[in-house]
């Protein structure tokens, strides 16, 4: 079960998200107003958006702020309607990059994406042009020194598909993202705390960049993450310093 050696990208990514909170309470707030409005205000009955409340706990997003964001995306109080809209497109030595985006101007978004893109040496492909090379999935990922015996036990007896263990030492636990949740949750239980639990794409590979195309790689990744109506970017690149 040995898998490619991410840790140090997981790290990277997660840092520079930590830089950019001031963009995680906007990023929260439309996801939750996005899952609510396709799936009811209700938690319970709800799984993506018992994830969006997640993740907007983790950023510390106020509880009220959360409450009156249902209730506007449900139809209780006015409020602006977003659509989702996925681009698909290449960077730096042909890279694949998905771009999420939750707007209420899908011509704004288009044009900032498409203008990222072309300025920092990307294109925009077409739909599926790129999505082939990942996988929506479930993830969990545990530091090194995590026991993987334990790890494995536990996550493949709540539903896992897979736990990988990486060369530096990390442990992935993959899922279908219908059994996330109940993975996270049973590990969590069972005093494995992640690094890192999401629903993502997850690229099936990567391509290794380095020097000069990984610096170029990554302007492109944070001009794309600092446009306002973006929600994630997922690649499958491997940044070296």
């Amino acid at each position: 079960m040995a898998g490619h050696s991410k840790w140090a990208n997981i790290q990277h990514r997660k840092g520079r998200q930590d830089e950019k909170r001031g963009k995680l309470w906007t990023r929260a707030i439309r996801e939750i107003m996005v899952a609510a409005k396709a799936g009811g205000g209700d938690l319970s009955a709800n799984p993506r958006l018992r994830l969006a409340v997640d993740k907007a706990k983790a950023v510390n997003l106020p509880a009220d702020t959360i409450k009156r964001n249902i209730d506007k995306a449900t139809g209780n109080l006015e409020g602006v309607s977003y659509e989702e809209i996925r681009y698909e497109g290449y960077g730096i030595g042909g890279a694949a990059i998905i771009v999420d985006t939750m707007t209420d101007n899908r011509v704004r978004t288009v044009a900032e994406v498409r203008h990222a893109f072309g300025k920092h040496g990307g294109n925009m492909g077409t739909e599926g042009s790129v999505a082939f090379q990942f996988k929506h999935c479930g993830q969990l990922v545990f530091a090194p020194g995590t026991s993987e015996d334990k790890v494995m036990e536990v996550a493949l007896e709540a539903g896992a598909e897979d736990v990988l263990s990486d060369e530096d030492g990390a442990i992935e636990v993959l899922t279908a993202p219908g059994d996330f949740e109940a993975v996270r949750d049973a590990l969590e239980a069972a005093g494995l705390k992640p690094e890192i639990a999401e629903v993502t794409m997850r690229a099936e590979n990567t391509i290794e960049l380095a020097g000069e195309e990984a610096a170029k790689m990554q302007k492109l990744l944070d001009a794309l993450e600092d446009l306002d109506d973006v929600q994630d970017v997922y690649h499958n690149a491997a940044l070296s310093e």
